[in-house]
This record gives structure tokens, C-alpha cells and sequence, in this order.
């Protein structure tokens, strides 16, 4: 088990001696019907071209995802989410590996700019958080998915009005995933959880973004 892991299981089990036991249940039945409606594997593959996106980061300036090739790709669920952020610090502490590779490390969640600057600025964010309010880049990468009705329901009751946060994406989420691109803006590595409290470890990503750079020399 990787340190990121480890982190988000112990905030799990404390979690879990404070949630009420509705609210546990139905939240790991709707992990379980994700997973087993096949959305992990819908996800874009090694292989594919990565989608040529445009989208604004947390000042609002306009990003295109083919210039920050090579990259990390990182999507998560919004600064609302605990799990989230603490994925979001894990991978702040890594960027100086993927700057020694010329790399970029981008995060992309459904959240507006102005949610996202308020992320980037409270887990002290210093690369690209990236707004995608159109869901234009979760169904592209094939990770987006639309909460049910009593997921929507339990969220509202714990202060989350994810139409207010997201816009237009409203009650669709990401699922957490991975994804590494080389400089031929090609994805050689996706990986993706339907169990938002389980995240791709970084040092398996950067690992892969390094055997890619290594490859293409």
C-alpha cells in the first residue's frame, strides 16, 4: 500500500466512526453499481490520442491540453471532497519529478473557476486546476457519470449543491483516474477507480510517465 493510500484510509475509518449507517450503506451501493455497470472499463485506454481540449484553469485563462503534453492527468470529484484534496497534496509533493522530466501535472475536476482557484489556493496548488463545467473532458476521457437520485439527495443533506459548484455538469462526477501522456500526445497509461476512496498511487503514474519518456529517446 502506497502512502497516498494509507492516508485516505485512515481518514475512511474515521469517517466511518462518524457517518451515520444509512448514509455508509447506500454510498457503497452505489460504488458497487458503478463498478459493476462497466464504467472502469470505458475509460479512454493506452493507446488513444489524447482528446485536444480546451479548458480554463483556476485564473480563467484557457488551457489547451495538447500544449501541456507530456502530462499527468489527474481527475477528481471537486475541493469539496476530502479524499480529493488529499490526493491533490500527495501530488503537489511529486511535481519535481515530473519537472525533471519536463512533465505537467494537471488536475481537472467539473467544479468553476472560481471553486477551483479556491482549491488550488487552500492545498497550495502550484500546477494547473483546470475547470471542467461542460463535462466536456470527463465524458471525452470516458470517466463521468451522473449521480442517482438518493446519492443527489444525501449530498444536498451534507451541504454539497453540486449545481451551484459545477454548472452546467450539475450532479455528474468523475470517477478519481489517472491518465499519462507522452510527448506524442499519446495515453500510455489510464488507470480509474469507481470507489472514489481508492486513488492511483503517483509513483506508479510517474513511473509510467517515465518508461514512456525513456522509450521515445
Amino acid at each position: 500500500m502506497g502512502a497516498l493510500q494509507a492516508e485516505l484510509d485512515a481518514f475512511r475509518a474515521e469517517w466511518a466512526r462518524k457517518a451515520p449507517a444509512e448514509a455508509q450503506a447506500l454510498i457503497a451501493a452505489q460504488i458497487e453499481a458503478l463498478r459493476e455497470s462497466g464504467a472502469e472499463q470505458r475509460i479512454l485506454a493506452p493507446g488513444a490520442a489524447l482528446p485536444d481540449l480546451v479548458l480554463p484553469d483556476a485564473n480563467g485563462a484557457a488551457r489547451r491540453l495538447h500544449d501541456l503534453a507530456p502530462a499527468v492527468i489527474v481527475f477528481y470529484r471537486g475541493g469539496w471532497c476530502p479524499y480529493c484534496s488529499l490526493t491533490l497534496r500527495a501530488w503537489q509533493k511529486r511535481l519535481p519529478d515530473l519537472a525533471a522530466q519536463g512533465a505537467t501535472l494537471v488536475a481537472i475536476s467539473p467544479q468553476g473557476p472560481d471553486a477551483s482557484l479556491s482549491t488550488a489556493e487552500r492545498n497550495a496548488l502550484a500546477f494547473p486546476v483546470l475547470s471542467d463545467s461542460e463535462d466536456a473532458a470527463g465524458r471525452a476521457f470516458g470517466v463521468s457519470f451522473a449521480l442517482p437520485e438518493p446519492l443527489v439527495a444525501l449530498y444536498r443533506r451534507f451541504g454539497h449543491d453540486l449545481e451551484v459548484v459545477n454548472g452546467p455538469a450539475g450532479w455528474r462526477l468523475p470517477m478519481p483516474a489517472s491518465f499519462v501522456v507522452g510527448r506524442d500526445r499519446q495515453v500510455v497509461f489510464a488507470r480509474v477507480e469507481a470507489d472514489y476512496r481508492r486513488r492511483t498511487a503517483p509513483e506508479e503514474a510517474i513511473a509510467a510517465l517515465d518508461a514512456a519518456l525513456e522509450g521515445a529517446r
